[in-house]
């Protein structure tokens, strides 16, 4: 099956589903997109990727969210939400200049969000660890988002971000061991500390039917500390990462 097939596959089986989905206890939207990203984290070259973009909410009990994972809102109370979660991390595909590295393999994450949302903004602190995949230690993420109409079948949204990953965590993502400088040519590394990444993404939104809307989303990540001093990064990658892409959406 040709690389189109698989991407267009991607793409219809979510919106398939969605009005099916519809009729049941679920709410919230269900989509695709056509992203824009980074080969890896660290990397200066970038791929197309299709995705899933899904946002459920079970009442108020459970959610499962392509970004937020599978969680349970175990507290609710005013403004505050608290929810243990099953997530993911994406572990590292090696291509280009560090395709004869050993590869990162992906895994779930199991952790827990503090929400507070006291006006049109939205904060939320989140923890979690690995617990499947070649990744370990934990990563602390924090994040604030707003969603607003701007005109009449307009929305915009905006979400800074701040994540911290720790040493081990770092280590596993970024380490260029003796095997890996041998076969790659790079200079071995040895990551001793976690390190920071600061985040901006904002999106556009036009509801063009009562069900359906079209999303536009451009974003920047940046890199800091051990990570960032990385040969991955700074000699054939780029510590600034830049997504951009689109996403159909059914919602009910």
């Amino acid at each position: 099956m040709s690389r189109f097939s698989l991407c267009s596959l991607a793409l219809l089986t979510p919106l398939l589903a969605a009005p099916a989905l519809a009729q049941g206890p679920w709410s919230g939207s269900i989509g695709a997109g056509l992203m824009m990203t980074p080969d890896y984290l660290g990397s200066n070259d970038y791929t197309s990727r299709a995705v899933p973009d899904i946002e459920l909410n079970y009442g108020d009990f459970a959610y499962l969210s392509w970004r937020d994972g599978l969680g349970i809102n175990l507290y609710q109370q005013q403004n505050w939400t608290i929810s243990p979660f099953l997530g993911f991390h994406v572990g590292r595909d090696n291509e280009g200049n560090i395709s004869a590295f050993e590869k990162v393999d992906a895994g779930m994450t199991a952790g827990v969000r503090v929400s507070y949302q006291p006006n049109m903004w939205r904060y939320s602190l989140k923890a979690q660890t690995p617990v499947t995949g070649d990744v370990s230690g934990y990563k602390l993420s924090l994040n604030a988002n707003l969603r607003q109409q701007i005109a009449p079948k307009w929305h915009m949204g905006i979400t800074p971000s701040l994540s911290y990953s720790s040493s081990s965590w770092t280590q596993d993502m970024f380490n260029v061991s003796a095997r890996d400088s041998a076969y790659s040519g790079l200079r071995q590394y040895q990551a001793s500390s976690g390190h920071l990444r600061l985040g901006l993404i904002g999106s556009v939104t036009y509801q063009f039917t009562k069900h359906w809307n079209l999303t536009g989303v451009a974003g920047a990540t940046q890199l800091t500390g051990d990570a960032k001093d990385s040969p991955i990064v700074k000699q054939v990658g780029d510590a600034t990462q830049l997504l951009t892409g689109v996403a159909i959406n059914y919602s009910f």
